[in-house]
């Protein structure tokens, strides 16, 4: 699944520059190991100061051995979180480690925030999901999507939308139910469906267990798709990328068939939610 996952989120970020992307080469830097380098501070990290500048700044970006872990240096500065913290990947993860790799040496001239999927993702996941105050209230949050989740409202009509909600939502939807021994409420009209208590109570214990990488590829994926239950399927390995966004994109395929494709509309969408999504599923790697 995570081979099929960086197939996806790879030519997308090829796209965001005309530069190819030496994947190769940082992965084979793994092996090695430099010198010390000067150590820059957590007012001015490179994450921060590549925001502020919007410019390419650096020539060369590797990979070192540091701290039990792996750091993408630029330059041989290692990168730092927006926080300042060390921006070091786990030594299971070096997927992860090349992709950050990759996205800071695809950068041209200037800097594109929106291709460093993996770099923020990452962040996210050291700067926030280690403090459990802060991990409560985003589970909070994700639980709202799942009292509001988009794949518990189904249309009747047209009938392109009700085939593709059935080809879709439904294989989630008794996953969850199966998988988790729940019940999840869903209708056919405007109104809210009330989710049961002990539901909430159950998923709200699932998100309480997930490391702080599966809570950064959770919430990622939750806000991307507009749905829990989507985002779970996706970080529990159930759907792959491109199901999980077949399944976040079944009303606008409707809109699609019917109406046919809005140029540097659903093209662009189609092209970001595979981004982010396929960013999500790469930072679940262990290898």
């Amino acid at each position: 699944m995570f081979r099929h996952a960086v197939r996806t989120f790879l030519p997308l970020l090829q796209n965001t520059s005309r530069r190819k992307i030496p994947v190769r080469r940082a992965v084979i830097s793994l092996a090695r190991t430099y010198a010390t380098v000067p150590e820059s501070g957590p007012a001015v990290t490179a994450t921060n100061r590549a925001e502020a500048s919007l410019k390419r700044f650096w020539k060369d970006v590797d990979i070192e051995k540091r701290h039990g872990g792996y750091a993408v240096t630029l330059d041989k500065r290692p990168l730092r979180t927006p926080s300042g913290n060390p921006l070091i990947i786990p030594p299971e993860k070096r997927l992860v480690a090349a992709l950050i790799a990759s996205e800071w040496e695809n950068q041209t001239t200037v800097l594109k925030p929106h291709a460093l999927p993996m770099t923020s993702l990452a962040s996210r996941a050291l700067d926030a999901f280690e403090d459990e105050p802060t991990r409560e209230e985003v589970r909070a949050q994700l639980l709202k999507y799942f009292e509001t989740d988009t794949i518990c409202y189904h249309a009747g009509a047209p009938v392109t939308l009700v085939k593709l909600q059935d080809a879709h939502w439904k294989p989630i939807l008794d996953w969850a139910r199966s998988a988790f021994d729940v019940e999840i409420s869903t209708t056919d009209a405007l109104l809210v469906p009330t989710q049961p208590p002990e539901t909430i109570l159950k998923f709200n214990d699932v998100l309480s267990k997930f490391t702080p990488w599966e809570m950064a590829a959770m919430e990622r994926a939750t806000y991307t798709s507009k749905s829990f239950l989507i985002a779970l399927a996706l970080v529990k390995r159930h759907i792959d990328v491109n199901q999980a966004a077949q399944a976040a994109h079944v009303e606008v395929n409707s809109q699609i068939e019917r109406w046919g494709e809005v140029e540097d509309s659903h093209d662009v969408d189609y092209h970001d939610m595979r981004r982010q999504l396929g960013s999500a599923s790469c930072l679940l790697a262990d290898y």
